[in-house]
């Protein structure tokens, strides 16, 4: 339960106010035990609209926001090839850094990352991905019991219109991290890893690129081999034709309601100048919708873990478990402020000296899980981890 009051605020900075940011905003406003103190972004009307609804400074600049005494957290959510260096940077200004997924662009930035956080005695955590969810926190206690056996196999699918949202260039080219295996295995690998419990040893996986209009994956498909026996199956599409959130009762993967009728919306806005079309919805633009409230739990399409005596399905409203003899629900309420358990991870680790379950090792191991999945497609070969 979140405290009305809590006896300790975290003072935290913004770097980078885009979308990443803008999906974050309800939880940083909304939990009181964070206070945002400062923004920096290199677009004025960003910038702007950051001081006028938070009454926080804004700066032009990572380097003036990290300088600022008052900041004690520093949230990177910056463009990808960005991370590293500002993770680092924010580090040796000893701040504890909050970094969205993927962590890093290479598994030497990861460690480097992860160097520049231990030598500055200040805490490295990675996230938000959908490994943080409730409903997936919830099913990991439910295996953890121990009840229904062993984990044997995880299935995991998802099918979005992610390729076909703006896009700034480097979004598109999976050398400078764009294409969905950067963008969404990094959330698939995060859920399927937690629920399993045990280290990936093996990666085969095909990916694949058939719109030349958007040149990078666009989807993927993948098995992984976990040390202790279990395997996982990964199938993910942004191609913005069938939708998984059919499988959720048209509840979209932030939690709110989703219009079945608005079929192929994204594709119908794609049109223009795309990345001036995407500055404008970002924060600050002139076509920026605030987030919807959540009437449920976010949630990264259909998760279905089996298990020696029963499946296990979280869903945007709980978890639903099949045992030998049963089917039974376990409900979550909605959620008073979406993506909290982002906060408590965070909350706990500055404040009560907790270490934190997506730590940079934790977020390595994801990422050395993505680079596998390209490798093995380019390779056309199992890849040993």
């Amino acid at each position: 339960m979140i405290p009305k009051d809590p006896v300790t605020r975290l003072r935290l900075g913004v770097v980078g106010l885009g979308r990443a940011f803008s999906l974050m905003l309800p939880t940083l406003a909304g939990d009181p035990r964070i206070e945002l103190v400062a923004g920096a972004d290199p677009r004025p009307a960003a910038r702007e609209k950051f001081a006028a609804d938070l009454g926080a400074k804004a700066f032009d600049s990572m380097d003036k926001l990290c300088a600022e005494p008052a900041v004690e957290v520093v949230y990177i959510a910056t463009p990808h090839q960005f991370h590293a260096t500002n993770a680092i940077a924010a580090a040796a200004c000893g701040k504890h850094i909050l970094v969205e997924k993927p962590m890093a662009l290479s598994l030497d930035e990861c460690r480097a990352m992860i160097a520049a956080a231990r030598n500055s005695g200040v805490r490295l955590i990675v996230g938000h991905s959908h490994s943080f969810d409730a409903p997936i926190l919830q099913a990991k206690k439910i295996i953890a019991s121990g009840a229904l056996g062993r984990v044997r196999m995880i299935s995991a699918l998802n099918y979005t219109d992610f390729l076909y949202r703006p896009r700034r260039p480097e979004e598109l080219d999976t050398r400078a991290g764009g294409g969905v295996v950067f963008n969404q295995a990094a959330h698939h690998v995060d859920v399927v890893r937690l629920l399993a419990g045990s280290r990936v040893a093996a990666v085969r996986a095909l990916t694949g690129a058939w719109d030349p209009s958007r040149p990078t994956e666009g989807a993927y498909s993948c098995q992984l081999q976990f040390e202790d026996g279990a395997f996982a199956t990964l199938v993910y599409s942004g191609y913005a034709h069938f939708d998984s959130d059919e499988f959720t009762g048209w509840i979209g993967e932030g939690g709110a309601p989703k219009d079945a009728s608005s079929y192929g919306a994204a594709r119908r806005m794609l049109t223009g100048n795309e990345l001036a079309a995407k500055n404008q919805r970002n924060y600050g633009g002139r076509a920026f919708k605030a987030v919807p409230q959540p009437q449920a739990h976010p949630h990264f399409g259909l998760v279905l873990v089996s298990c020696e005596r029963g499946d296990v399905r979280p869903l945007p409203s709980g978890v639903v478990i099949y045992a030998d003899h049963e089917i039974r629900t376990e409900p979550l309420p909605p959620p008073a402020v979406p993506r909290v358990e982002v906060i408590d991870e965070l909350y706990d680790a500055v404040v009560n000296g907790k270490a934190p379950l997506h730590s940079g090792e934790w977020a390595m191991a994801t990422m050395e899980v993505c680079f596998a999945i390209l490798r093995s497609s380019r390779e056309q070969r199992e890849v040993k981890l």
